[in-house]
């Protein structure tokens, strides 16, 4: 192994619990990132509704698990999308096609988690509430 240079992340020189511990904090630290979007915000708080709401509108444990997934893969696809868009704000403020592409995709990321998350709820609602409304 050679030495490390000034230019090694200290994250890779880490072993065992060390690591991880170092890798939780980073993790945390980009959840209070994340709060700092308008966006991840809007989506958390509504997530605090809609989780709960999944436990009990779920009919199985395996319908429960699939609702509260897409609640939390609209969370994942908006920090990605922050991320995304992060770094291209960090390469300069002008103009660029490629740039203009990699934001779009990242919005349409989120766009099908949340309607993937939406057709989850709805498809679960009906599914409850079927017999109800057509006895």
């Amino acid at each position: 192994m050679t030495a490390p240079t000034p230019f090694d992340n200290p994250q890779k020189q880490r072993t065992g619990l060390t690591r991880i511990l170092h890798a939780g904090a980073y993790s945390l630290a980009g959840l209070r990132a994340g709060w700092k979007e308008k966006a991840f915000r809007t989506e958390a708080i509504l997530a605090i509704a809609l989780l709960p709401l999944a436990l009990w509108l779920g009919q199985s444990w395996l319908e429960r698990m699939f609702l509260a997934a897409t609640v939390l893969l609209v969370l994942i696809t908006e920090l990605l999308n922050s991320a995304v868009e992060a770094a291209i704000d960090r390469i300069g403020p002008e103009w660029h096609q490629l740039s203009k592409n990699a934001k779009d995709m990242g919005s349409a990321a989120v766009l099908l988690s949340l309607l993937l998350c939406g057709a989850a709820f709805v498809s679960a609602l009906y599914a409850r509430f079927a017999a109800a409304l057509f006895a």
